[in-house]
């Protein structure tokens, strides 16, 4: 990618990338990084960038994305009144470390582990999604004990490592603990907001001086792939949110398993067999 050529072919694909993340975004609280992650990878394979920096790259790069993704869904759910601002209060410090310490982790792992795990912890939230939806509860509400801590700090440290905003694990905590669909998604958008600043700079700085890494870039974060998804991104967010409120609860579990559920497939298909 030495030159606007080279680049011309992936602006479509980038494009199109931004405009589906961002109605992801809005519409399952997800940041949209499960979308941009697999697209980033699979694009940066086509002009041969190096298998062990090419998931850190797509990883980074969506991180950044979810900066300004994240702001505009939760923005938009915040306007709904469907934002639970005390949980993020309580769970906001532990997040916003973990995040930080995940992205160092990531990038002390090769590019294929780094799929693998990916894939499978989407995977395991597809079918529990699919299988269950919001109806099996652990109870009605959160307990008020220390160890809750572990879930902001599970959220923040594996979405950071995975490049995804936190709504993937952050609604399937919510709605076990009997938060309704609606408010866990409103809620989960802010999480993308908390992960991604400090997994970003994390990302900027592991990165600094790694060899392999592809034209534009500083660090692991692609300026290329930031410039061409982020505005589309951040405009299609609140559209996905104006759906999510038209849309029942199964309905909003279906089409967030189905979605999960073809991506993770894709990606253990293509690094296992």
């Amino acid at each position: 990618m030495s030159g606007f050529a080279d680049i011309l072919p992936i602006i479509p694909i980038m494009l199109v990338t931004g405009l589906i993340s961002g109605v992801m975004a809005g519409l399952l609280g997800i940041g949209g990084g499960i979308v941009i992650v697999p697209i980033l990878e699979f694009s940066l394979s086509l002009f041969g960038v190096d298998e062990t920096v090419r998931m850190h790259v797509a990883i980074a790069t969506s991180l950044a994305i979810i900066i300004l993704t994240s702001f505009s869904s939760a923005r938009a759910h915040n306007n709904r009144g469907t934002v639970d601002k005390e949980l993020i209060k309580k769970w906001s410090v532990s997040m916003l470390l973990a995040a930080a310490f995940g992205s160092w982790a990531a990038s002390e792992l090769n590019g294929k582990a780094l799929v693998i795990i990916f894939a499978l912890l989407a995977l395991l939230v597809a079918l529990k999604m699919l299988i269950l939806g919001d109806s099996k509860k652990v109870r009605d509400r959160f307990p008020d004990h220390p160890a809750v801590q572990l879930m902001p700090i599970s959220i923040g440290c594996l979405s950071s490592m995975m490049g995804i905003g936190g709504g993937v694990m952050g609604v399937s905590y919510m709605t076990l603990f009997g938060m309704p669909i609606h408010r866990a998604v409103g809620t989960a958008s802010f999480f993308g907001v908390l992960i991604s600043i400090p997994g970003t700079i994390s990302y900027i700085v592991t990165g600094l001086g790694e060899e392999g890494l592809p034209p534009g870039n500083i660090g692991y974060v692609s300026m290329i792939g930031l410039l061409l998804i982020a505005p589309i991104s951040y405009l299609a967010a609140p559209l996905g949110a104006k759906i999510a409120h038209q849309l029942k609860q199964r309905q909003l579990n279906l089409a967030f398993g189905l979605f999960l559920l073809v991506v993770s497939s894709q990606m253990i298909y293509r690094y296992l067999f």
